[in-house]
Protein backbone atom coordinates (compact mmCIF):
# COMPACT_ATOMS: atom_id res chain seq x y z
CA UNK A 1 0.00 0.00 0.00
CA UNK A 2 1.10 4.06 -0.89
CA UNK A 3 -0.32 6.68 0.85
CA UNK A 4 0.20 9.95 -1.02
CA UNK A 5 -0.33 13.78 0.48
CA UNK A 6 -0.10 16.43 -1.72
CA UNK A 7 0.78 20.09 -0.23
CA UNK A 8 1.78 23.18 -1.53
CA UNK A 9 -1.60 24.31 -3.57
CA UNK A 10 -3.06 28.09 -3.27
CA UNK A 11 -4.76 31.44 -4.97
CA UNK A 12 -1.77 32.96 -7.02
CA UNK A 13 -2.08 35.38 -9.89
CA UNK A 14 -1.28 35.27 -13.41
CA UNK A 15 2.54 34.73 -13.88
CA UNK A 16 3.44 33.56 -10.26
CA UNK A 17 5.09 30.24 -9.35
CA UNK A 18 3.85 27.55 -7.17
CA UNK A 19 5.67 23.99 -6.17
CA UNK A 20 3.38 21.13 -5.51
CA UNK A 21 4.92 18.50 -2.94
CA UNK A 22 3.86 14.97 -2.43
CA UNK A 23 4.81 13.36 0.58
CA UNK A 24 5.04 9.49 -0.48
CA UNK A 25 4.98 6.57 1.81
CA UNK A 26 4.52 3.30 1.67
CA UNK A 27 6.40 -0.48 1.03
CA UNK A 28 8.89 0.59 -1.85
CA UNK A 29 7.34 3.93 -2.54
CA UNK A 30 10.79 4.65 -3.88
CA UNK A 31 10.17 2.48 -7.05
CA UNK A 32 7.12 3.58 -8.22
CA UNK A 33 6.37 5.88 -11.46
CA UNK A 34 5.09 9.14 -9.95
CA UNK A 35 2.53 11.64 -11.29
CA UNK A 36 0.78 15.10 -11.47
CA UNK A 37 -2.79 14.79 -12.73
CA UNK A 38 -5.20 17.65 -12.64
CA UNK A 39 -9.04 18.44 -13.02
CA UNK A 40 -10.35 21.62 -13.57
CA UNK A 41 -13.58 22.94 -13.01
CA UNK A 42 -16.38 20.68 -14.99
CA UNK A 43 -13.52 18.64 -16.63
CA UNK A 44 -11.92 15.56 -16.51
CA UNK A 45 -8.92 14.60 -15.13
CA UNK A 46 -5.56 15.08 -17.47
CA UNK A 47 -2.15 14.05 -17.28
CA UNK A 48 0.69 16.73 -16.68
CA UNK A 49 3.59 15.02 -16.18
CA UNK A 50 5.21 11.88 -14.58
CA UNK A 51 8.68 10.74 -13.54
CA UNK A 52 10.21 7.12 -13.82
CA UNK A 53 11.56 6.03 -10.28
CA UNK A 54 15.41 7.19 -10.71
CA UNK A 55 14.36 10.22 -12.12
CA UNK A 56 15.84 10.04 -15.56
CA UNK A 57 13.03 10.16 -17.37
CA UNK A 58 9.81 12.36 -17.06
CA UNK A 59 7.18 13.19 -19.38
CA UNK A 60 4.73 16.24 -19.78
CA UNK A 61 1.80 17.44 -21.47
CA UNK A 62 1.71 19.60 -24.72
CA UNK A 63 -0.21 22.26 -22.37
CA UNK A 64 2.82 22.62 -19.33
CA UNK A 65 5.76 21.75 -21.26
CA UNK A 66 8.80 24.71 -20.44
CA UNK A 67 6.55 25.92 -17.70
CA UNK A 68 6.44 22.96 -15.40
CA UNK A 69 8.99 20.34 -14.01
CA UNK A 70 8.19 17.61 -12.28
CA UNK A 71 11.63 16.10 -9.57
CA UNK A 72 11.56 13.47 -7.00
CA UNK A 73 13.76 12.95 -4.18
CA UNK A 74 13.63 9.68 -3.03
CA UNK A 75 16.01 10.20 0.21
CA UNK A 76 12.95 12.03 1.13
CA UNK A 77 10.60 10.29 -0.36
CA UNK A 78 8.80 13.24 -1.94
CA UNK A 79 7.77 14.50 -5.26
CA UNK A 80 7.77 18.04 -6.58
CA UNK A 81 6.02 19.80 -9.35
CA UNK A 82 7.32 23.44 -9.91
CA UNK A 83 4.95 25.72 -11.57
CA UNK A 84 6.25 28.93 -13.34
CA UNK A 85 4.20 31.16 -15.24
CA UNK A 86 1.00 30.11 -14.18
CA UNK A 87 -2.11 31.13 -16.20
CA UNK A 88 -5.81 31.16 -15.44
CA UNK A 89 -6.25 27.85 -17.45
CA UNK A 90 -4.23 25.79 -14.89
CA UNK A 91 -7.01 26.52 -12.50
CA UNK A 92 -7.65 22.86 -11.41
CA UNK A 93 -7.60 20.50 -8.72
CA UNK A 94 -3.99 18.64 -8.26
CA UNK A 95 -3.65 14.98 -7.91
CA UNK A 96 -0.47 12.94 -7.19
CA UNK A 97 -0.52 9.44 -8.16
CA UNK A 98 1.60 6.70 -8.08
CA UNK A 99 1.83 3.79 -10.47
CA UNK A 100 3.45 0.32 -9.57
CA UNK A 101 5.66 -0.02 -12.99
CA UNK A 102 8.62 1.64 -13.81
CA UNK A 103 7.76 2.81 -17.59
CA UNK A 104 5.67 6.01 -17.79
CA UNK A 105 2.28 6.38 -19.13
CA UNK A 106 -0.08 9.52 -19.01
CA UNK A 107 -3.35 7.60 -18.82
CA UNK A 108 -5.25 8.11 -15.15
CA UNK A 109 -6.62 4.41 -15.14
CA UNK A 110 -2.91 3.26 -15.07
CA UNK A 111 -1.86 4.66 -11.50
CA UNK A 112 -2.75 3.01 -8.70
CA UNK A 113 -2.70 5.33 -5.50
CA UNK A 114 -4.35 8.86 -5.68
CA UNK A 115 -3.80 11.55 -3.02
CA UNK A 116 -6.73 13.56 -1.84
CA UNK A 117 -5.64 16.29 -4.31
CA UNK A 118 -4.90 20.11 -3.85
CA UNK A 119 -6.39 23.31 -4.95
CA UNK A 120 -4.37 25.70 -7.49
CA UNK A 121 -6.30 29.03 -8.75
CA UNK A 122 -4.74 31.44 -11.14
CA UNK A 123 -6.55 34.68 -11.24
CA UNK A 124 -6.17 36.80 -14.23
Amino acid sequence: QVQLVESGGGLVQAGDSLRLSCAVSGRTASSYVMGWFRQGPGGEREFVAAINWSGMDTRYADSVKGRFTISRDNTKSTVYLQMNSLKPEDTAVYYCAARGRNWIVTTSQSYNYWGQGTQVTVSS
